[in-house]
């Protein structure tokens, strides 16, 4: 999953007036996969090339223990959460950075054929939809689109900033699974994954500087 794992945070963004800015809970969104492939490019967490690993995905992600284990996620949350609550001075703003980080497990859960572990040992899960692409696309453009539009009802601004950041969304969702897929696992790919998360951050931080939170009354608070 790609951009599926941005619904979490357009939903906790239109929660509450409390809640962390749209580009921040973008980062948390994709905090484990920042970390895999930062991890990925120093040797620590490894992936290999395997047309056979799946329909969609060939890729064998068959050591990332620290970032894709239900433990390993669960501690970068924590952190993430702690540093929120700290840097906005909003305990309410970390709980909902820090879910949304934890999202990302379950999630990929979804979808990864079996390579998600609780503690980076065996047994290894994940539902395997990757392997069933008219489920997977559908799904991840359903959880995605309903996340949008219910971050667009909540809130109030200009509409032109979150269209063009669900354009550039779509379109690299669509070089995610239609583009010819790379030939070997190396730093050039690992680069590109972390290009792709940057641009869809800066496109968020753009997003959430020109929205703000809207109770259902039609008043319109700030965000936090």
């Amino acid at each position: 999953m790609f951009i599926g794992h941005f619904a979490p945070a357009f939903v906790a963004a239109a929660v509450s007036p409390r809640s962390p800015r749209l580009g921040t809970l973008f980062v948390a969104a994709q905090l484990v996969d920042w970390g895999f492939f930062t991890l990925a490019l120093i040797g620590v967490e490894k992936l290999r090339v395997d047309p056979a690993a799946s329909v969609m995905v060939p890729l064998d992600l068959y050591h990332m223990p620290y970032t894709h284990s239900l433990i390993g996620a669960g501690i970068w949350a924590l952190a993430f959460l702690i540093v929120v609550a700290l840097a906005q001075r909003n305990l309410f703003a970390g709980l909902l950075a820090g879910l949304v980080v934890l999202s990302h497990w379950g999630l990929d859960w979804l979808v990864h054929v079996p390579d998600l572990t609780l503690d980076g040992e065996p047994p290894k899960f994940g539902l395997g939809l990757w392997n069933y692409p008219l489920v997977a696309i559908p799904l991840e453009l359903a959880v995605t689109g309903g996340a949008f539009a219910f971050y667009v009802r909540r809130t109030r601004g200009p509409i032109g900033p979150p269209l063009v950041l669900l354009a550039v969304m779509l379109v690299l969702q669509a070089i995610n699974w239609f583009a010819p897929h790379p030939q070997e696992a190396g730093a050039f790919l690992y680069l590109q994954a972390l290009l792709a998360f940057a641009i869809l951050t800066a496109l968020a931080v753009w997003v959430g500087e020109n929205r703000w939170f809207q109770k259902r009354c039609g008043l319109a608070f700030g965000e936090v």
